[in-house]
């Protein structure tokens, strides 16, 4: 099983199009997967879920076991002012330490509506990631101008942007 984890708790974020969207591609390779949209997030989790309260929040601690239950993520992040969302950084500081997402292989994909592609909130990310013991695979693909790209039927127009996805995809699956 893939977890895909939509990286915002933006309601219907081009971030689970996204994930919608690498879920049929994994699903044409024959590959399980399962979404965590961070929408689904309890509006008071940083409150109810963390530190003190760590383990005592049934719909946080349902999220958290979707990642258990997976050997690999395929993490969706947006860029939010040069980085990626707060939400997805108190979402993975509410998971266990040490373990959560330690011993995982991640592949990350960075959307933004500007060139970059999300490139500055991978690089963020990529740090947290393996300072906490995950794998993130070299293919770190970007999505510039995720607003051109992706389509109203969560499909993306650019057939490089498909390519780059079915590419990191087959390499998550490999390993």
């Amino acid at each position: 099983m893939i977890t895909i984890l939509a990286g915002t708790n933006r309601p219907k974020s081009r971030a689970r199009r996204v994930a919608n969207f690498y879920a049929a591609q994994l699903a044409e390779l024959g590959a399980e997967s399962q979404i965590l949209d961070l929408a689904e997030l309890p509006a008071d989790f940083v409150a109810t879920a963390l530190y003190a309260n760590a383990g005592t929040h049934s719909a946080f601690n349902r999220l958290a076991e979707m990642l258990n239950a997976s050997a690999k993520l395929v993490i969706i992040t947006p860029e939010y002012n040069g980085s990626f969302p707060g939400v997805l950084k108190a979402f993975i500081d509410g998971l266990p330490y040490p373990g959560g997402i330690q011993g995982k292989r991640a592949a990350l994909v960075g959307l933004s509506s500007g060139g970059q592609g999300g490139l500055l909130a991978m690089s963020h990310l990529t740090d947290i990631l393996m300072y906490l013991g995950t794998t993130v695979l070299p293919q770190r693909v970007r999505l510039p101008f995720i607003d051109k790209d992706l389509t109203a039927e969560d499909e993306l127009r650019q057939d490089l942007s498909r390519q780059l996805l079915r590419e990191q995809a087959v390499a998550l699956l490999a390993g």
